[in-house]
């Protein structure tokens, strides 16, 4: 048996996520495929996690195991022949047999992109009666493109917030696949967040947050929130707060699919 690890990127806007889905367009389903094209073996490669439909990856991470051997450089070659341009195997490794993409993970790093529709140096308690700014079509798919001045300032302030280990469950969506876990997996809506910051760069708003793990829809759940805290709706100092409720209602909106990009994994045991 041989062992690998992909790291994968990809343009998320015509597929229906990452999981595996019948009749419908999937990461894990196209790379499936493309190994069975490529090897005459089907396997299921395992992923770091499952990114939502319309949501990128720019360092996703699978795992999985052929009873063949195989080059490295060629299984790399193939793999990205029979893949769609939309999904680009960036490296393969040999690993030993019990790294798996998602229990070996230590951490991950996740960025959201807002193309601001009003602004950013406006006030956003000031009227202003410019145009709005027009989003590229080609840079649509892959932002959120937000009607309202965000104050990066004040985003910045409410992202310090959720540094440290805290329970999310406000920041988390109800898992459909919960059922279909192992009961071995631990079932807690506890994480540590080491990063959490907003910066302006090419016009567009830029957050970065790295954490142990994440809950479901939690990165687009903290951004809605963030969001409003941008647009003066809701006071930074409100976050805590808002940790503390422990329900979902009490925060701000889902960001869309659109903005988010899983940046990397971490893996802070060196593979041999």
């Amino acid at each position: 048996m041989s062992h690998w690890k992909l790291t994968l990127a990809y343009d998320g806007t015509p597929y229906h996520g990452w999981q595996i889905q019948p009749n419908l367009p999937t990461i894990q389903g196209l790379l499936s495929d493309a190994i069975h094209r490529t090897i005459g073996q089907r396997v299921l490669p395992q992923g770091s996690g499952r990114t939502d439909a319309g949501v990128h990856a720019l360092g996703q991470v699978a795992s999985f195991s052929l009873d063949a051997n195989i080059p490295a450089a060629n299984l790399h070659r193939a793999l990205n022949r029979c893949l769609p341009p939309s999904i680009r195997v960036l490296a393969v490794e040999s690993v030993p047999p019990d790294f798996h993409a998602r229990h070996s993970a230590r951490g991950k790093t996740y960025e959201y992109r807002i193309f601001p529709l009003r602004p950013p140096s406006l006030d956003p308690r000031t009227l202003n009666l410019e145009p709005d700014r027009i989003c590229p079509p080609t840079l649509a798919p892959t932002v959120w493109p937000c009607p309202w001045p965000l104050d990066l300032d004040a985003l910045n302030q409410a992202a310090a917030h959720v540094l440290g280990t805290h329970d999310f469950t406000t920041f988390a969506a109800a898992d459909p696949d919960l059922t279909h876990r192992t009961t071995i997996e631990p079932q807690t809506p506890i994480r540590t967040i080491t990063h959490s910051q907003w910066h302006i760069a090419d016009g567009l708003f830029f957050y970065r947050v790295t954490a142990n793990g994440f809950l479901h829809h939690m990165v687009r759940n903290l951004v809605g929130t963030f969001v409003l805290c941008g647009a003066h709706r809701l006071a930074p100092e409100s976050i805590p707060t808002l940790i503390a409720a422990r329900n979902r209602a009490a925060a701000g909106p889902t960001a869309p699919a659109s903005g988010l990009f899983l940046v990397s994994v971490d893996y802070s045991t060196p593979l041999k």
